[in-house]
């Protein structure tokens, strides 16, 4: 891939490092040396002062009616349409579209949908089986329900998209089921949470359990949207004394005690029908924008490799050919920075010189503070020591080194930019510093392993060394 080099910033730093290094040994002086060494440390700083820690603004809570429906709605499609703009020929352009469109006709809809979930055996198929045949008949004759996959079976993800939830225990709520309500009412999920199969516990038990179960869902579930019920009794047995003084004895099949769900769903379903419609379009929205986003992810990644590539090179190619270490950083500067306003303008990230100037700053000076540099370096060293004729050439050890930082450096943009949903705020330092650390950590590690490490370092040496006779590198080393 031909490198194009009209990047005033790129070509400015680099030649203000290489006229740099041109001075300094033209007058071969100390003192200027010093100077010099101060323009590297400055262009190595810039961003420093991101280090106080701004308050953070508390979540809004979610409002559900037809106008956050409605928004919810235009911003998926904002985000498909964004990804037939960049990728026309992407498979997930007709599903995604095709899915919107059917959403949209869902702001009215007028039947509920409900699902039963829960884990295996806590009777959730003799749940729908009597809604089905004694309450639905008689209430409610526009809503549906269906049963879910039992839960933690093949360790599956919970995607529902129903307007409402019925989750099954049967008995108190394991750590597993704690965790998927959590996350269902995080997302917004209407639940109610039914202590299913009450007639194993004797009579006296049965409300301390339920206290139990409501205390524990406190600040998830409001008490109300917690009910104990026994959809499918066990068996009794009968005894009765006869008039003769004979004794006859059968089993009775006792009658599904489900009036307190019943009477909650009821409740429910009159005060908050349109409301339910609302908040399952607004999920189903939510998820849509994350499909088209996801896509588009993966188109952009696509078209920043290469970018990233070209970049590496150019600071590897900068570093080798320049001694002074001081003027290495002032050129890798100017490279990150050209790099952030590139891989920026892919993601729709607009970015101002200063702004790109403080993204790439803070991404070095992470690097410092984590330790990235000196780990990569000793790694680096070590795996070059392993051939003595690249190790003694000049400047390898410095150049391979600026290329995996470059590397780092664009992966983490990467990684960083997939998470925004608007424009970068380069000023909100300790947002910035918060997120790229993170990043910058779970990408290095990633890319740390010995495997990637050699065959990256062989990729760098090919471009630096290109089929050069050892005597020459010898020679010159």
């Amino acid at each position: 891939m031909t490198l194009n080099l009209r990047r005033p910033i790129l070509v400015g730093g680099i030649g203000l490092s290489f006229a740099l290094w041109l001075l300094d040994s033209l007058q071969d002086s100390v003192a200027e040396l010093g100077e010099v060494a101060l323009f590297g440390v400055a262009a190595a700083s810039i961003g420093f002062w991101w280090l106080k820690q701004g308050p953070k603004v508390p979540e809004t809570p979610v409002i559900v009616d037809r106008e956050t429906a409605e928004k919810a709605i235009a911003i998926a499609e904002i985000a498909i349409n964004q990804l037939a703009t960049e990728s026309p020929n992407c498979d997930a352009n007709s599903t995604l579209t095709e899915q919107l469109n059917q959403l949209k006709t869902e702001l009215d809809r007028q039947d509920l949908r409900l699902s039963i979930i829960g884990g295996k055996a806590v009777g959730k198929t003799a749940l729908m089986q009597v809604l089905q045949s004694d309450w639905i008949p008689q209430n409610s004759p526009q809503l549906t329900i269906c049963e879910i996959a039992p839960l933690f079976t093949n360790q599956n993800d919970v995607k529902i998209s129903s307007d409402l939830v019925l989750f099954v225990t049967a008995g108190d709520i394991t750590d597993p089921e704690f965790q998927i309500l959590s996350q269902l009412a995080s997302a917004g999920q209407r639940l109610v949470l039914i202590w299913n199969k009450i007639d194993r516990c004797l009579p006296e038990q049965q409300s301390q359990v339920l206290q139990q179960l409501r205390q524990r869902m406190a600040g998830i579930l409001v008490a109300e949207d917690v009910v104990a019920i026994a959809s499918s009794p066990n068996t009794i047995k009968v005894r009765q004394h006869q008039a003769d003084g004979t004794l006859k004895e059968w089993t009775e099949n006792p009658k599904a005690q489900i009036q307190p769900l019943t009477e909650r769903l009821s409740k429910i379903l009159t005060q908050e029908s349109q409301k339910l419609v609302w908040a399952n379009t607004i999920r189903l929205a939510s998820h849509l924008k994350l499909e088209a986003k996801s896509a588009l992810n993966l188109v952009r990644r696509d078209r920043t490799l290469p970018i990233i590539e070209q970049y590496q090179y150019i600071a590897a190619a900068a570093a080798f050919a320049n001694p002074i270490a001081a003027l290495d950083l002032l050129a890798t500067a100017a490279i990150s920075t050209q790099m952030v306003i590139d891989i920026g303008a892919i993601y729709q990230q607009k970015f101002s010189l200063e702004q790109a100037k403080t993204v790439a700053a803070t991404l070095a000076n992470q690097m410092l503070k984590l330790g990235l540099v000196e780990l990569s370096t000793q790694a680096i060293t070590a795996a070059l020591k392993t051939n003595a004729i690249t190790f003694v050439a000049g400047g390898v050890v410095q150049g391979v080194s600026a290329a995996y930082f470059t590397k780092i450096a664009g992966l983490s943009l990467i990684e960083y930019f997939q998470t925004q949903e608007i424009s970068v705020d380069a000023t909100d330092s300790n947002t910035l510093k918060q997120h790229l650390t993170k990043t910058l950590q779970t990408v290095f590690q990633q890319n740390q392993q010995i495997t990637i490490l050699q065959t990256f370092i062989k990729q760098i040496m090919q471009r630096l060394l290109p089929e050069t006779p050892k005597s020459e590198i010898l020679s010159n080393a």
